[in-house]
């Protein structure tokens, strides 16, 4: 398991947080930090292996959080900025910290999911290396996930949210109908949001044949 350390003021979007990382497979929460001085005593003590690391916290800020973590040279752990803060001197000094990624809130399940997938493979890919040719390099350096594209006019990151949850837990691929009926939407929307994901590479589609009239059109979430 990947163990991960959630940082954030706000008690109720700490929560929301950890229950992302806990529903992903893989992954487990091993502590929850308010202030920026219990996250750096708690990165320390649970030597976690990712931290979520907000920006805005009441003490310590996120960047000089992420600076002591850095220097002090006791724990390697990787970052994650989750964060609301967008100016581009705080996105700057977070590279220059060496973080994975940085979302901005707010953000679907979904945005967060596709970071954690990536973490989850360069953890596997470096922890089964000993040595690396420039080939292993190239990967690791050049594997990083798509961003959840923007969404076309009318559709909404709530919905989109709900139709990916459905169609990444199905057990096989779903037809449009099928979503439909797990998702509690119409036809039509499942359809707009299935064919959303599959424009963006998200999500794959298939033709199923029957005997007569136009082919089904079967949908997978594509695990990266």
């Amino acid at each position: 398991m990947i163990r991960v350390l959630v940082v954030d003021d706000d008690f109720m979007v700490a929560k929301v947080h950890s229950g992302f990382v806990s529903r992903t497979a893989g992954f487990t929460v091993v502590g929850v930090a308010h202030t920026g001085s219990d996250a750096l005593r708690m990165v320390t003590e649970l030597r976690p292996d990712l931290v979520l690391l907000d920006i805005y916290l009441p003490d310590i800020d996120g960047l000089t959080v992420l600076r002591r973590i850095r220097t002090s040279g006791a724990v390697q752990t990787d970052v994650i900025v989750i964060s609301a803060a967008n100016d581009v001197d705080t996105i700057r000094g977070t590279m220059h910290g060496g973080v994975l990624h940085y979302l901005i809130k707010p953000f679907t399940y979904g945005a967060l999911y596709d970071q954690l997938q990536h973490f989850a493979t360069l953890h596997s890919k470096l922890r089964a290396l000993t040595q690396a040719g420039q080939g292993d390099v190239d990967q690791v350096f050049g594997s990083r996930p798509r961003g959840a594209a923007p969404l076309p006019k009318g559709l909404t990151a709530q919905t989109a949210e709900l139709v990916a949850r459905v169609l990444r837990s199905a057990e096989t691929d779903m037809s449009a109908a099928d979503c439909a009926t797990a998702a509690a939407l119409s036809r039509v929307s499942a359809r707009r949001y299935l064919e959303h994901f599959t424009d963006t590479g998200r999500a794959e589609v298939r033709l199923r044949y029957g005997g007569t009239g136009r082919p089904e059109r079967r949908y997978r979430w594509i695990n990266e």
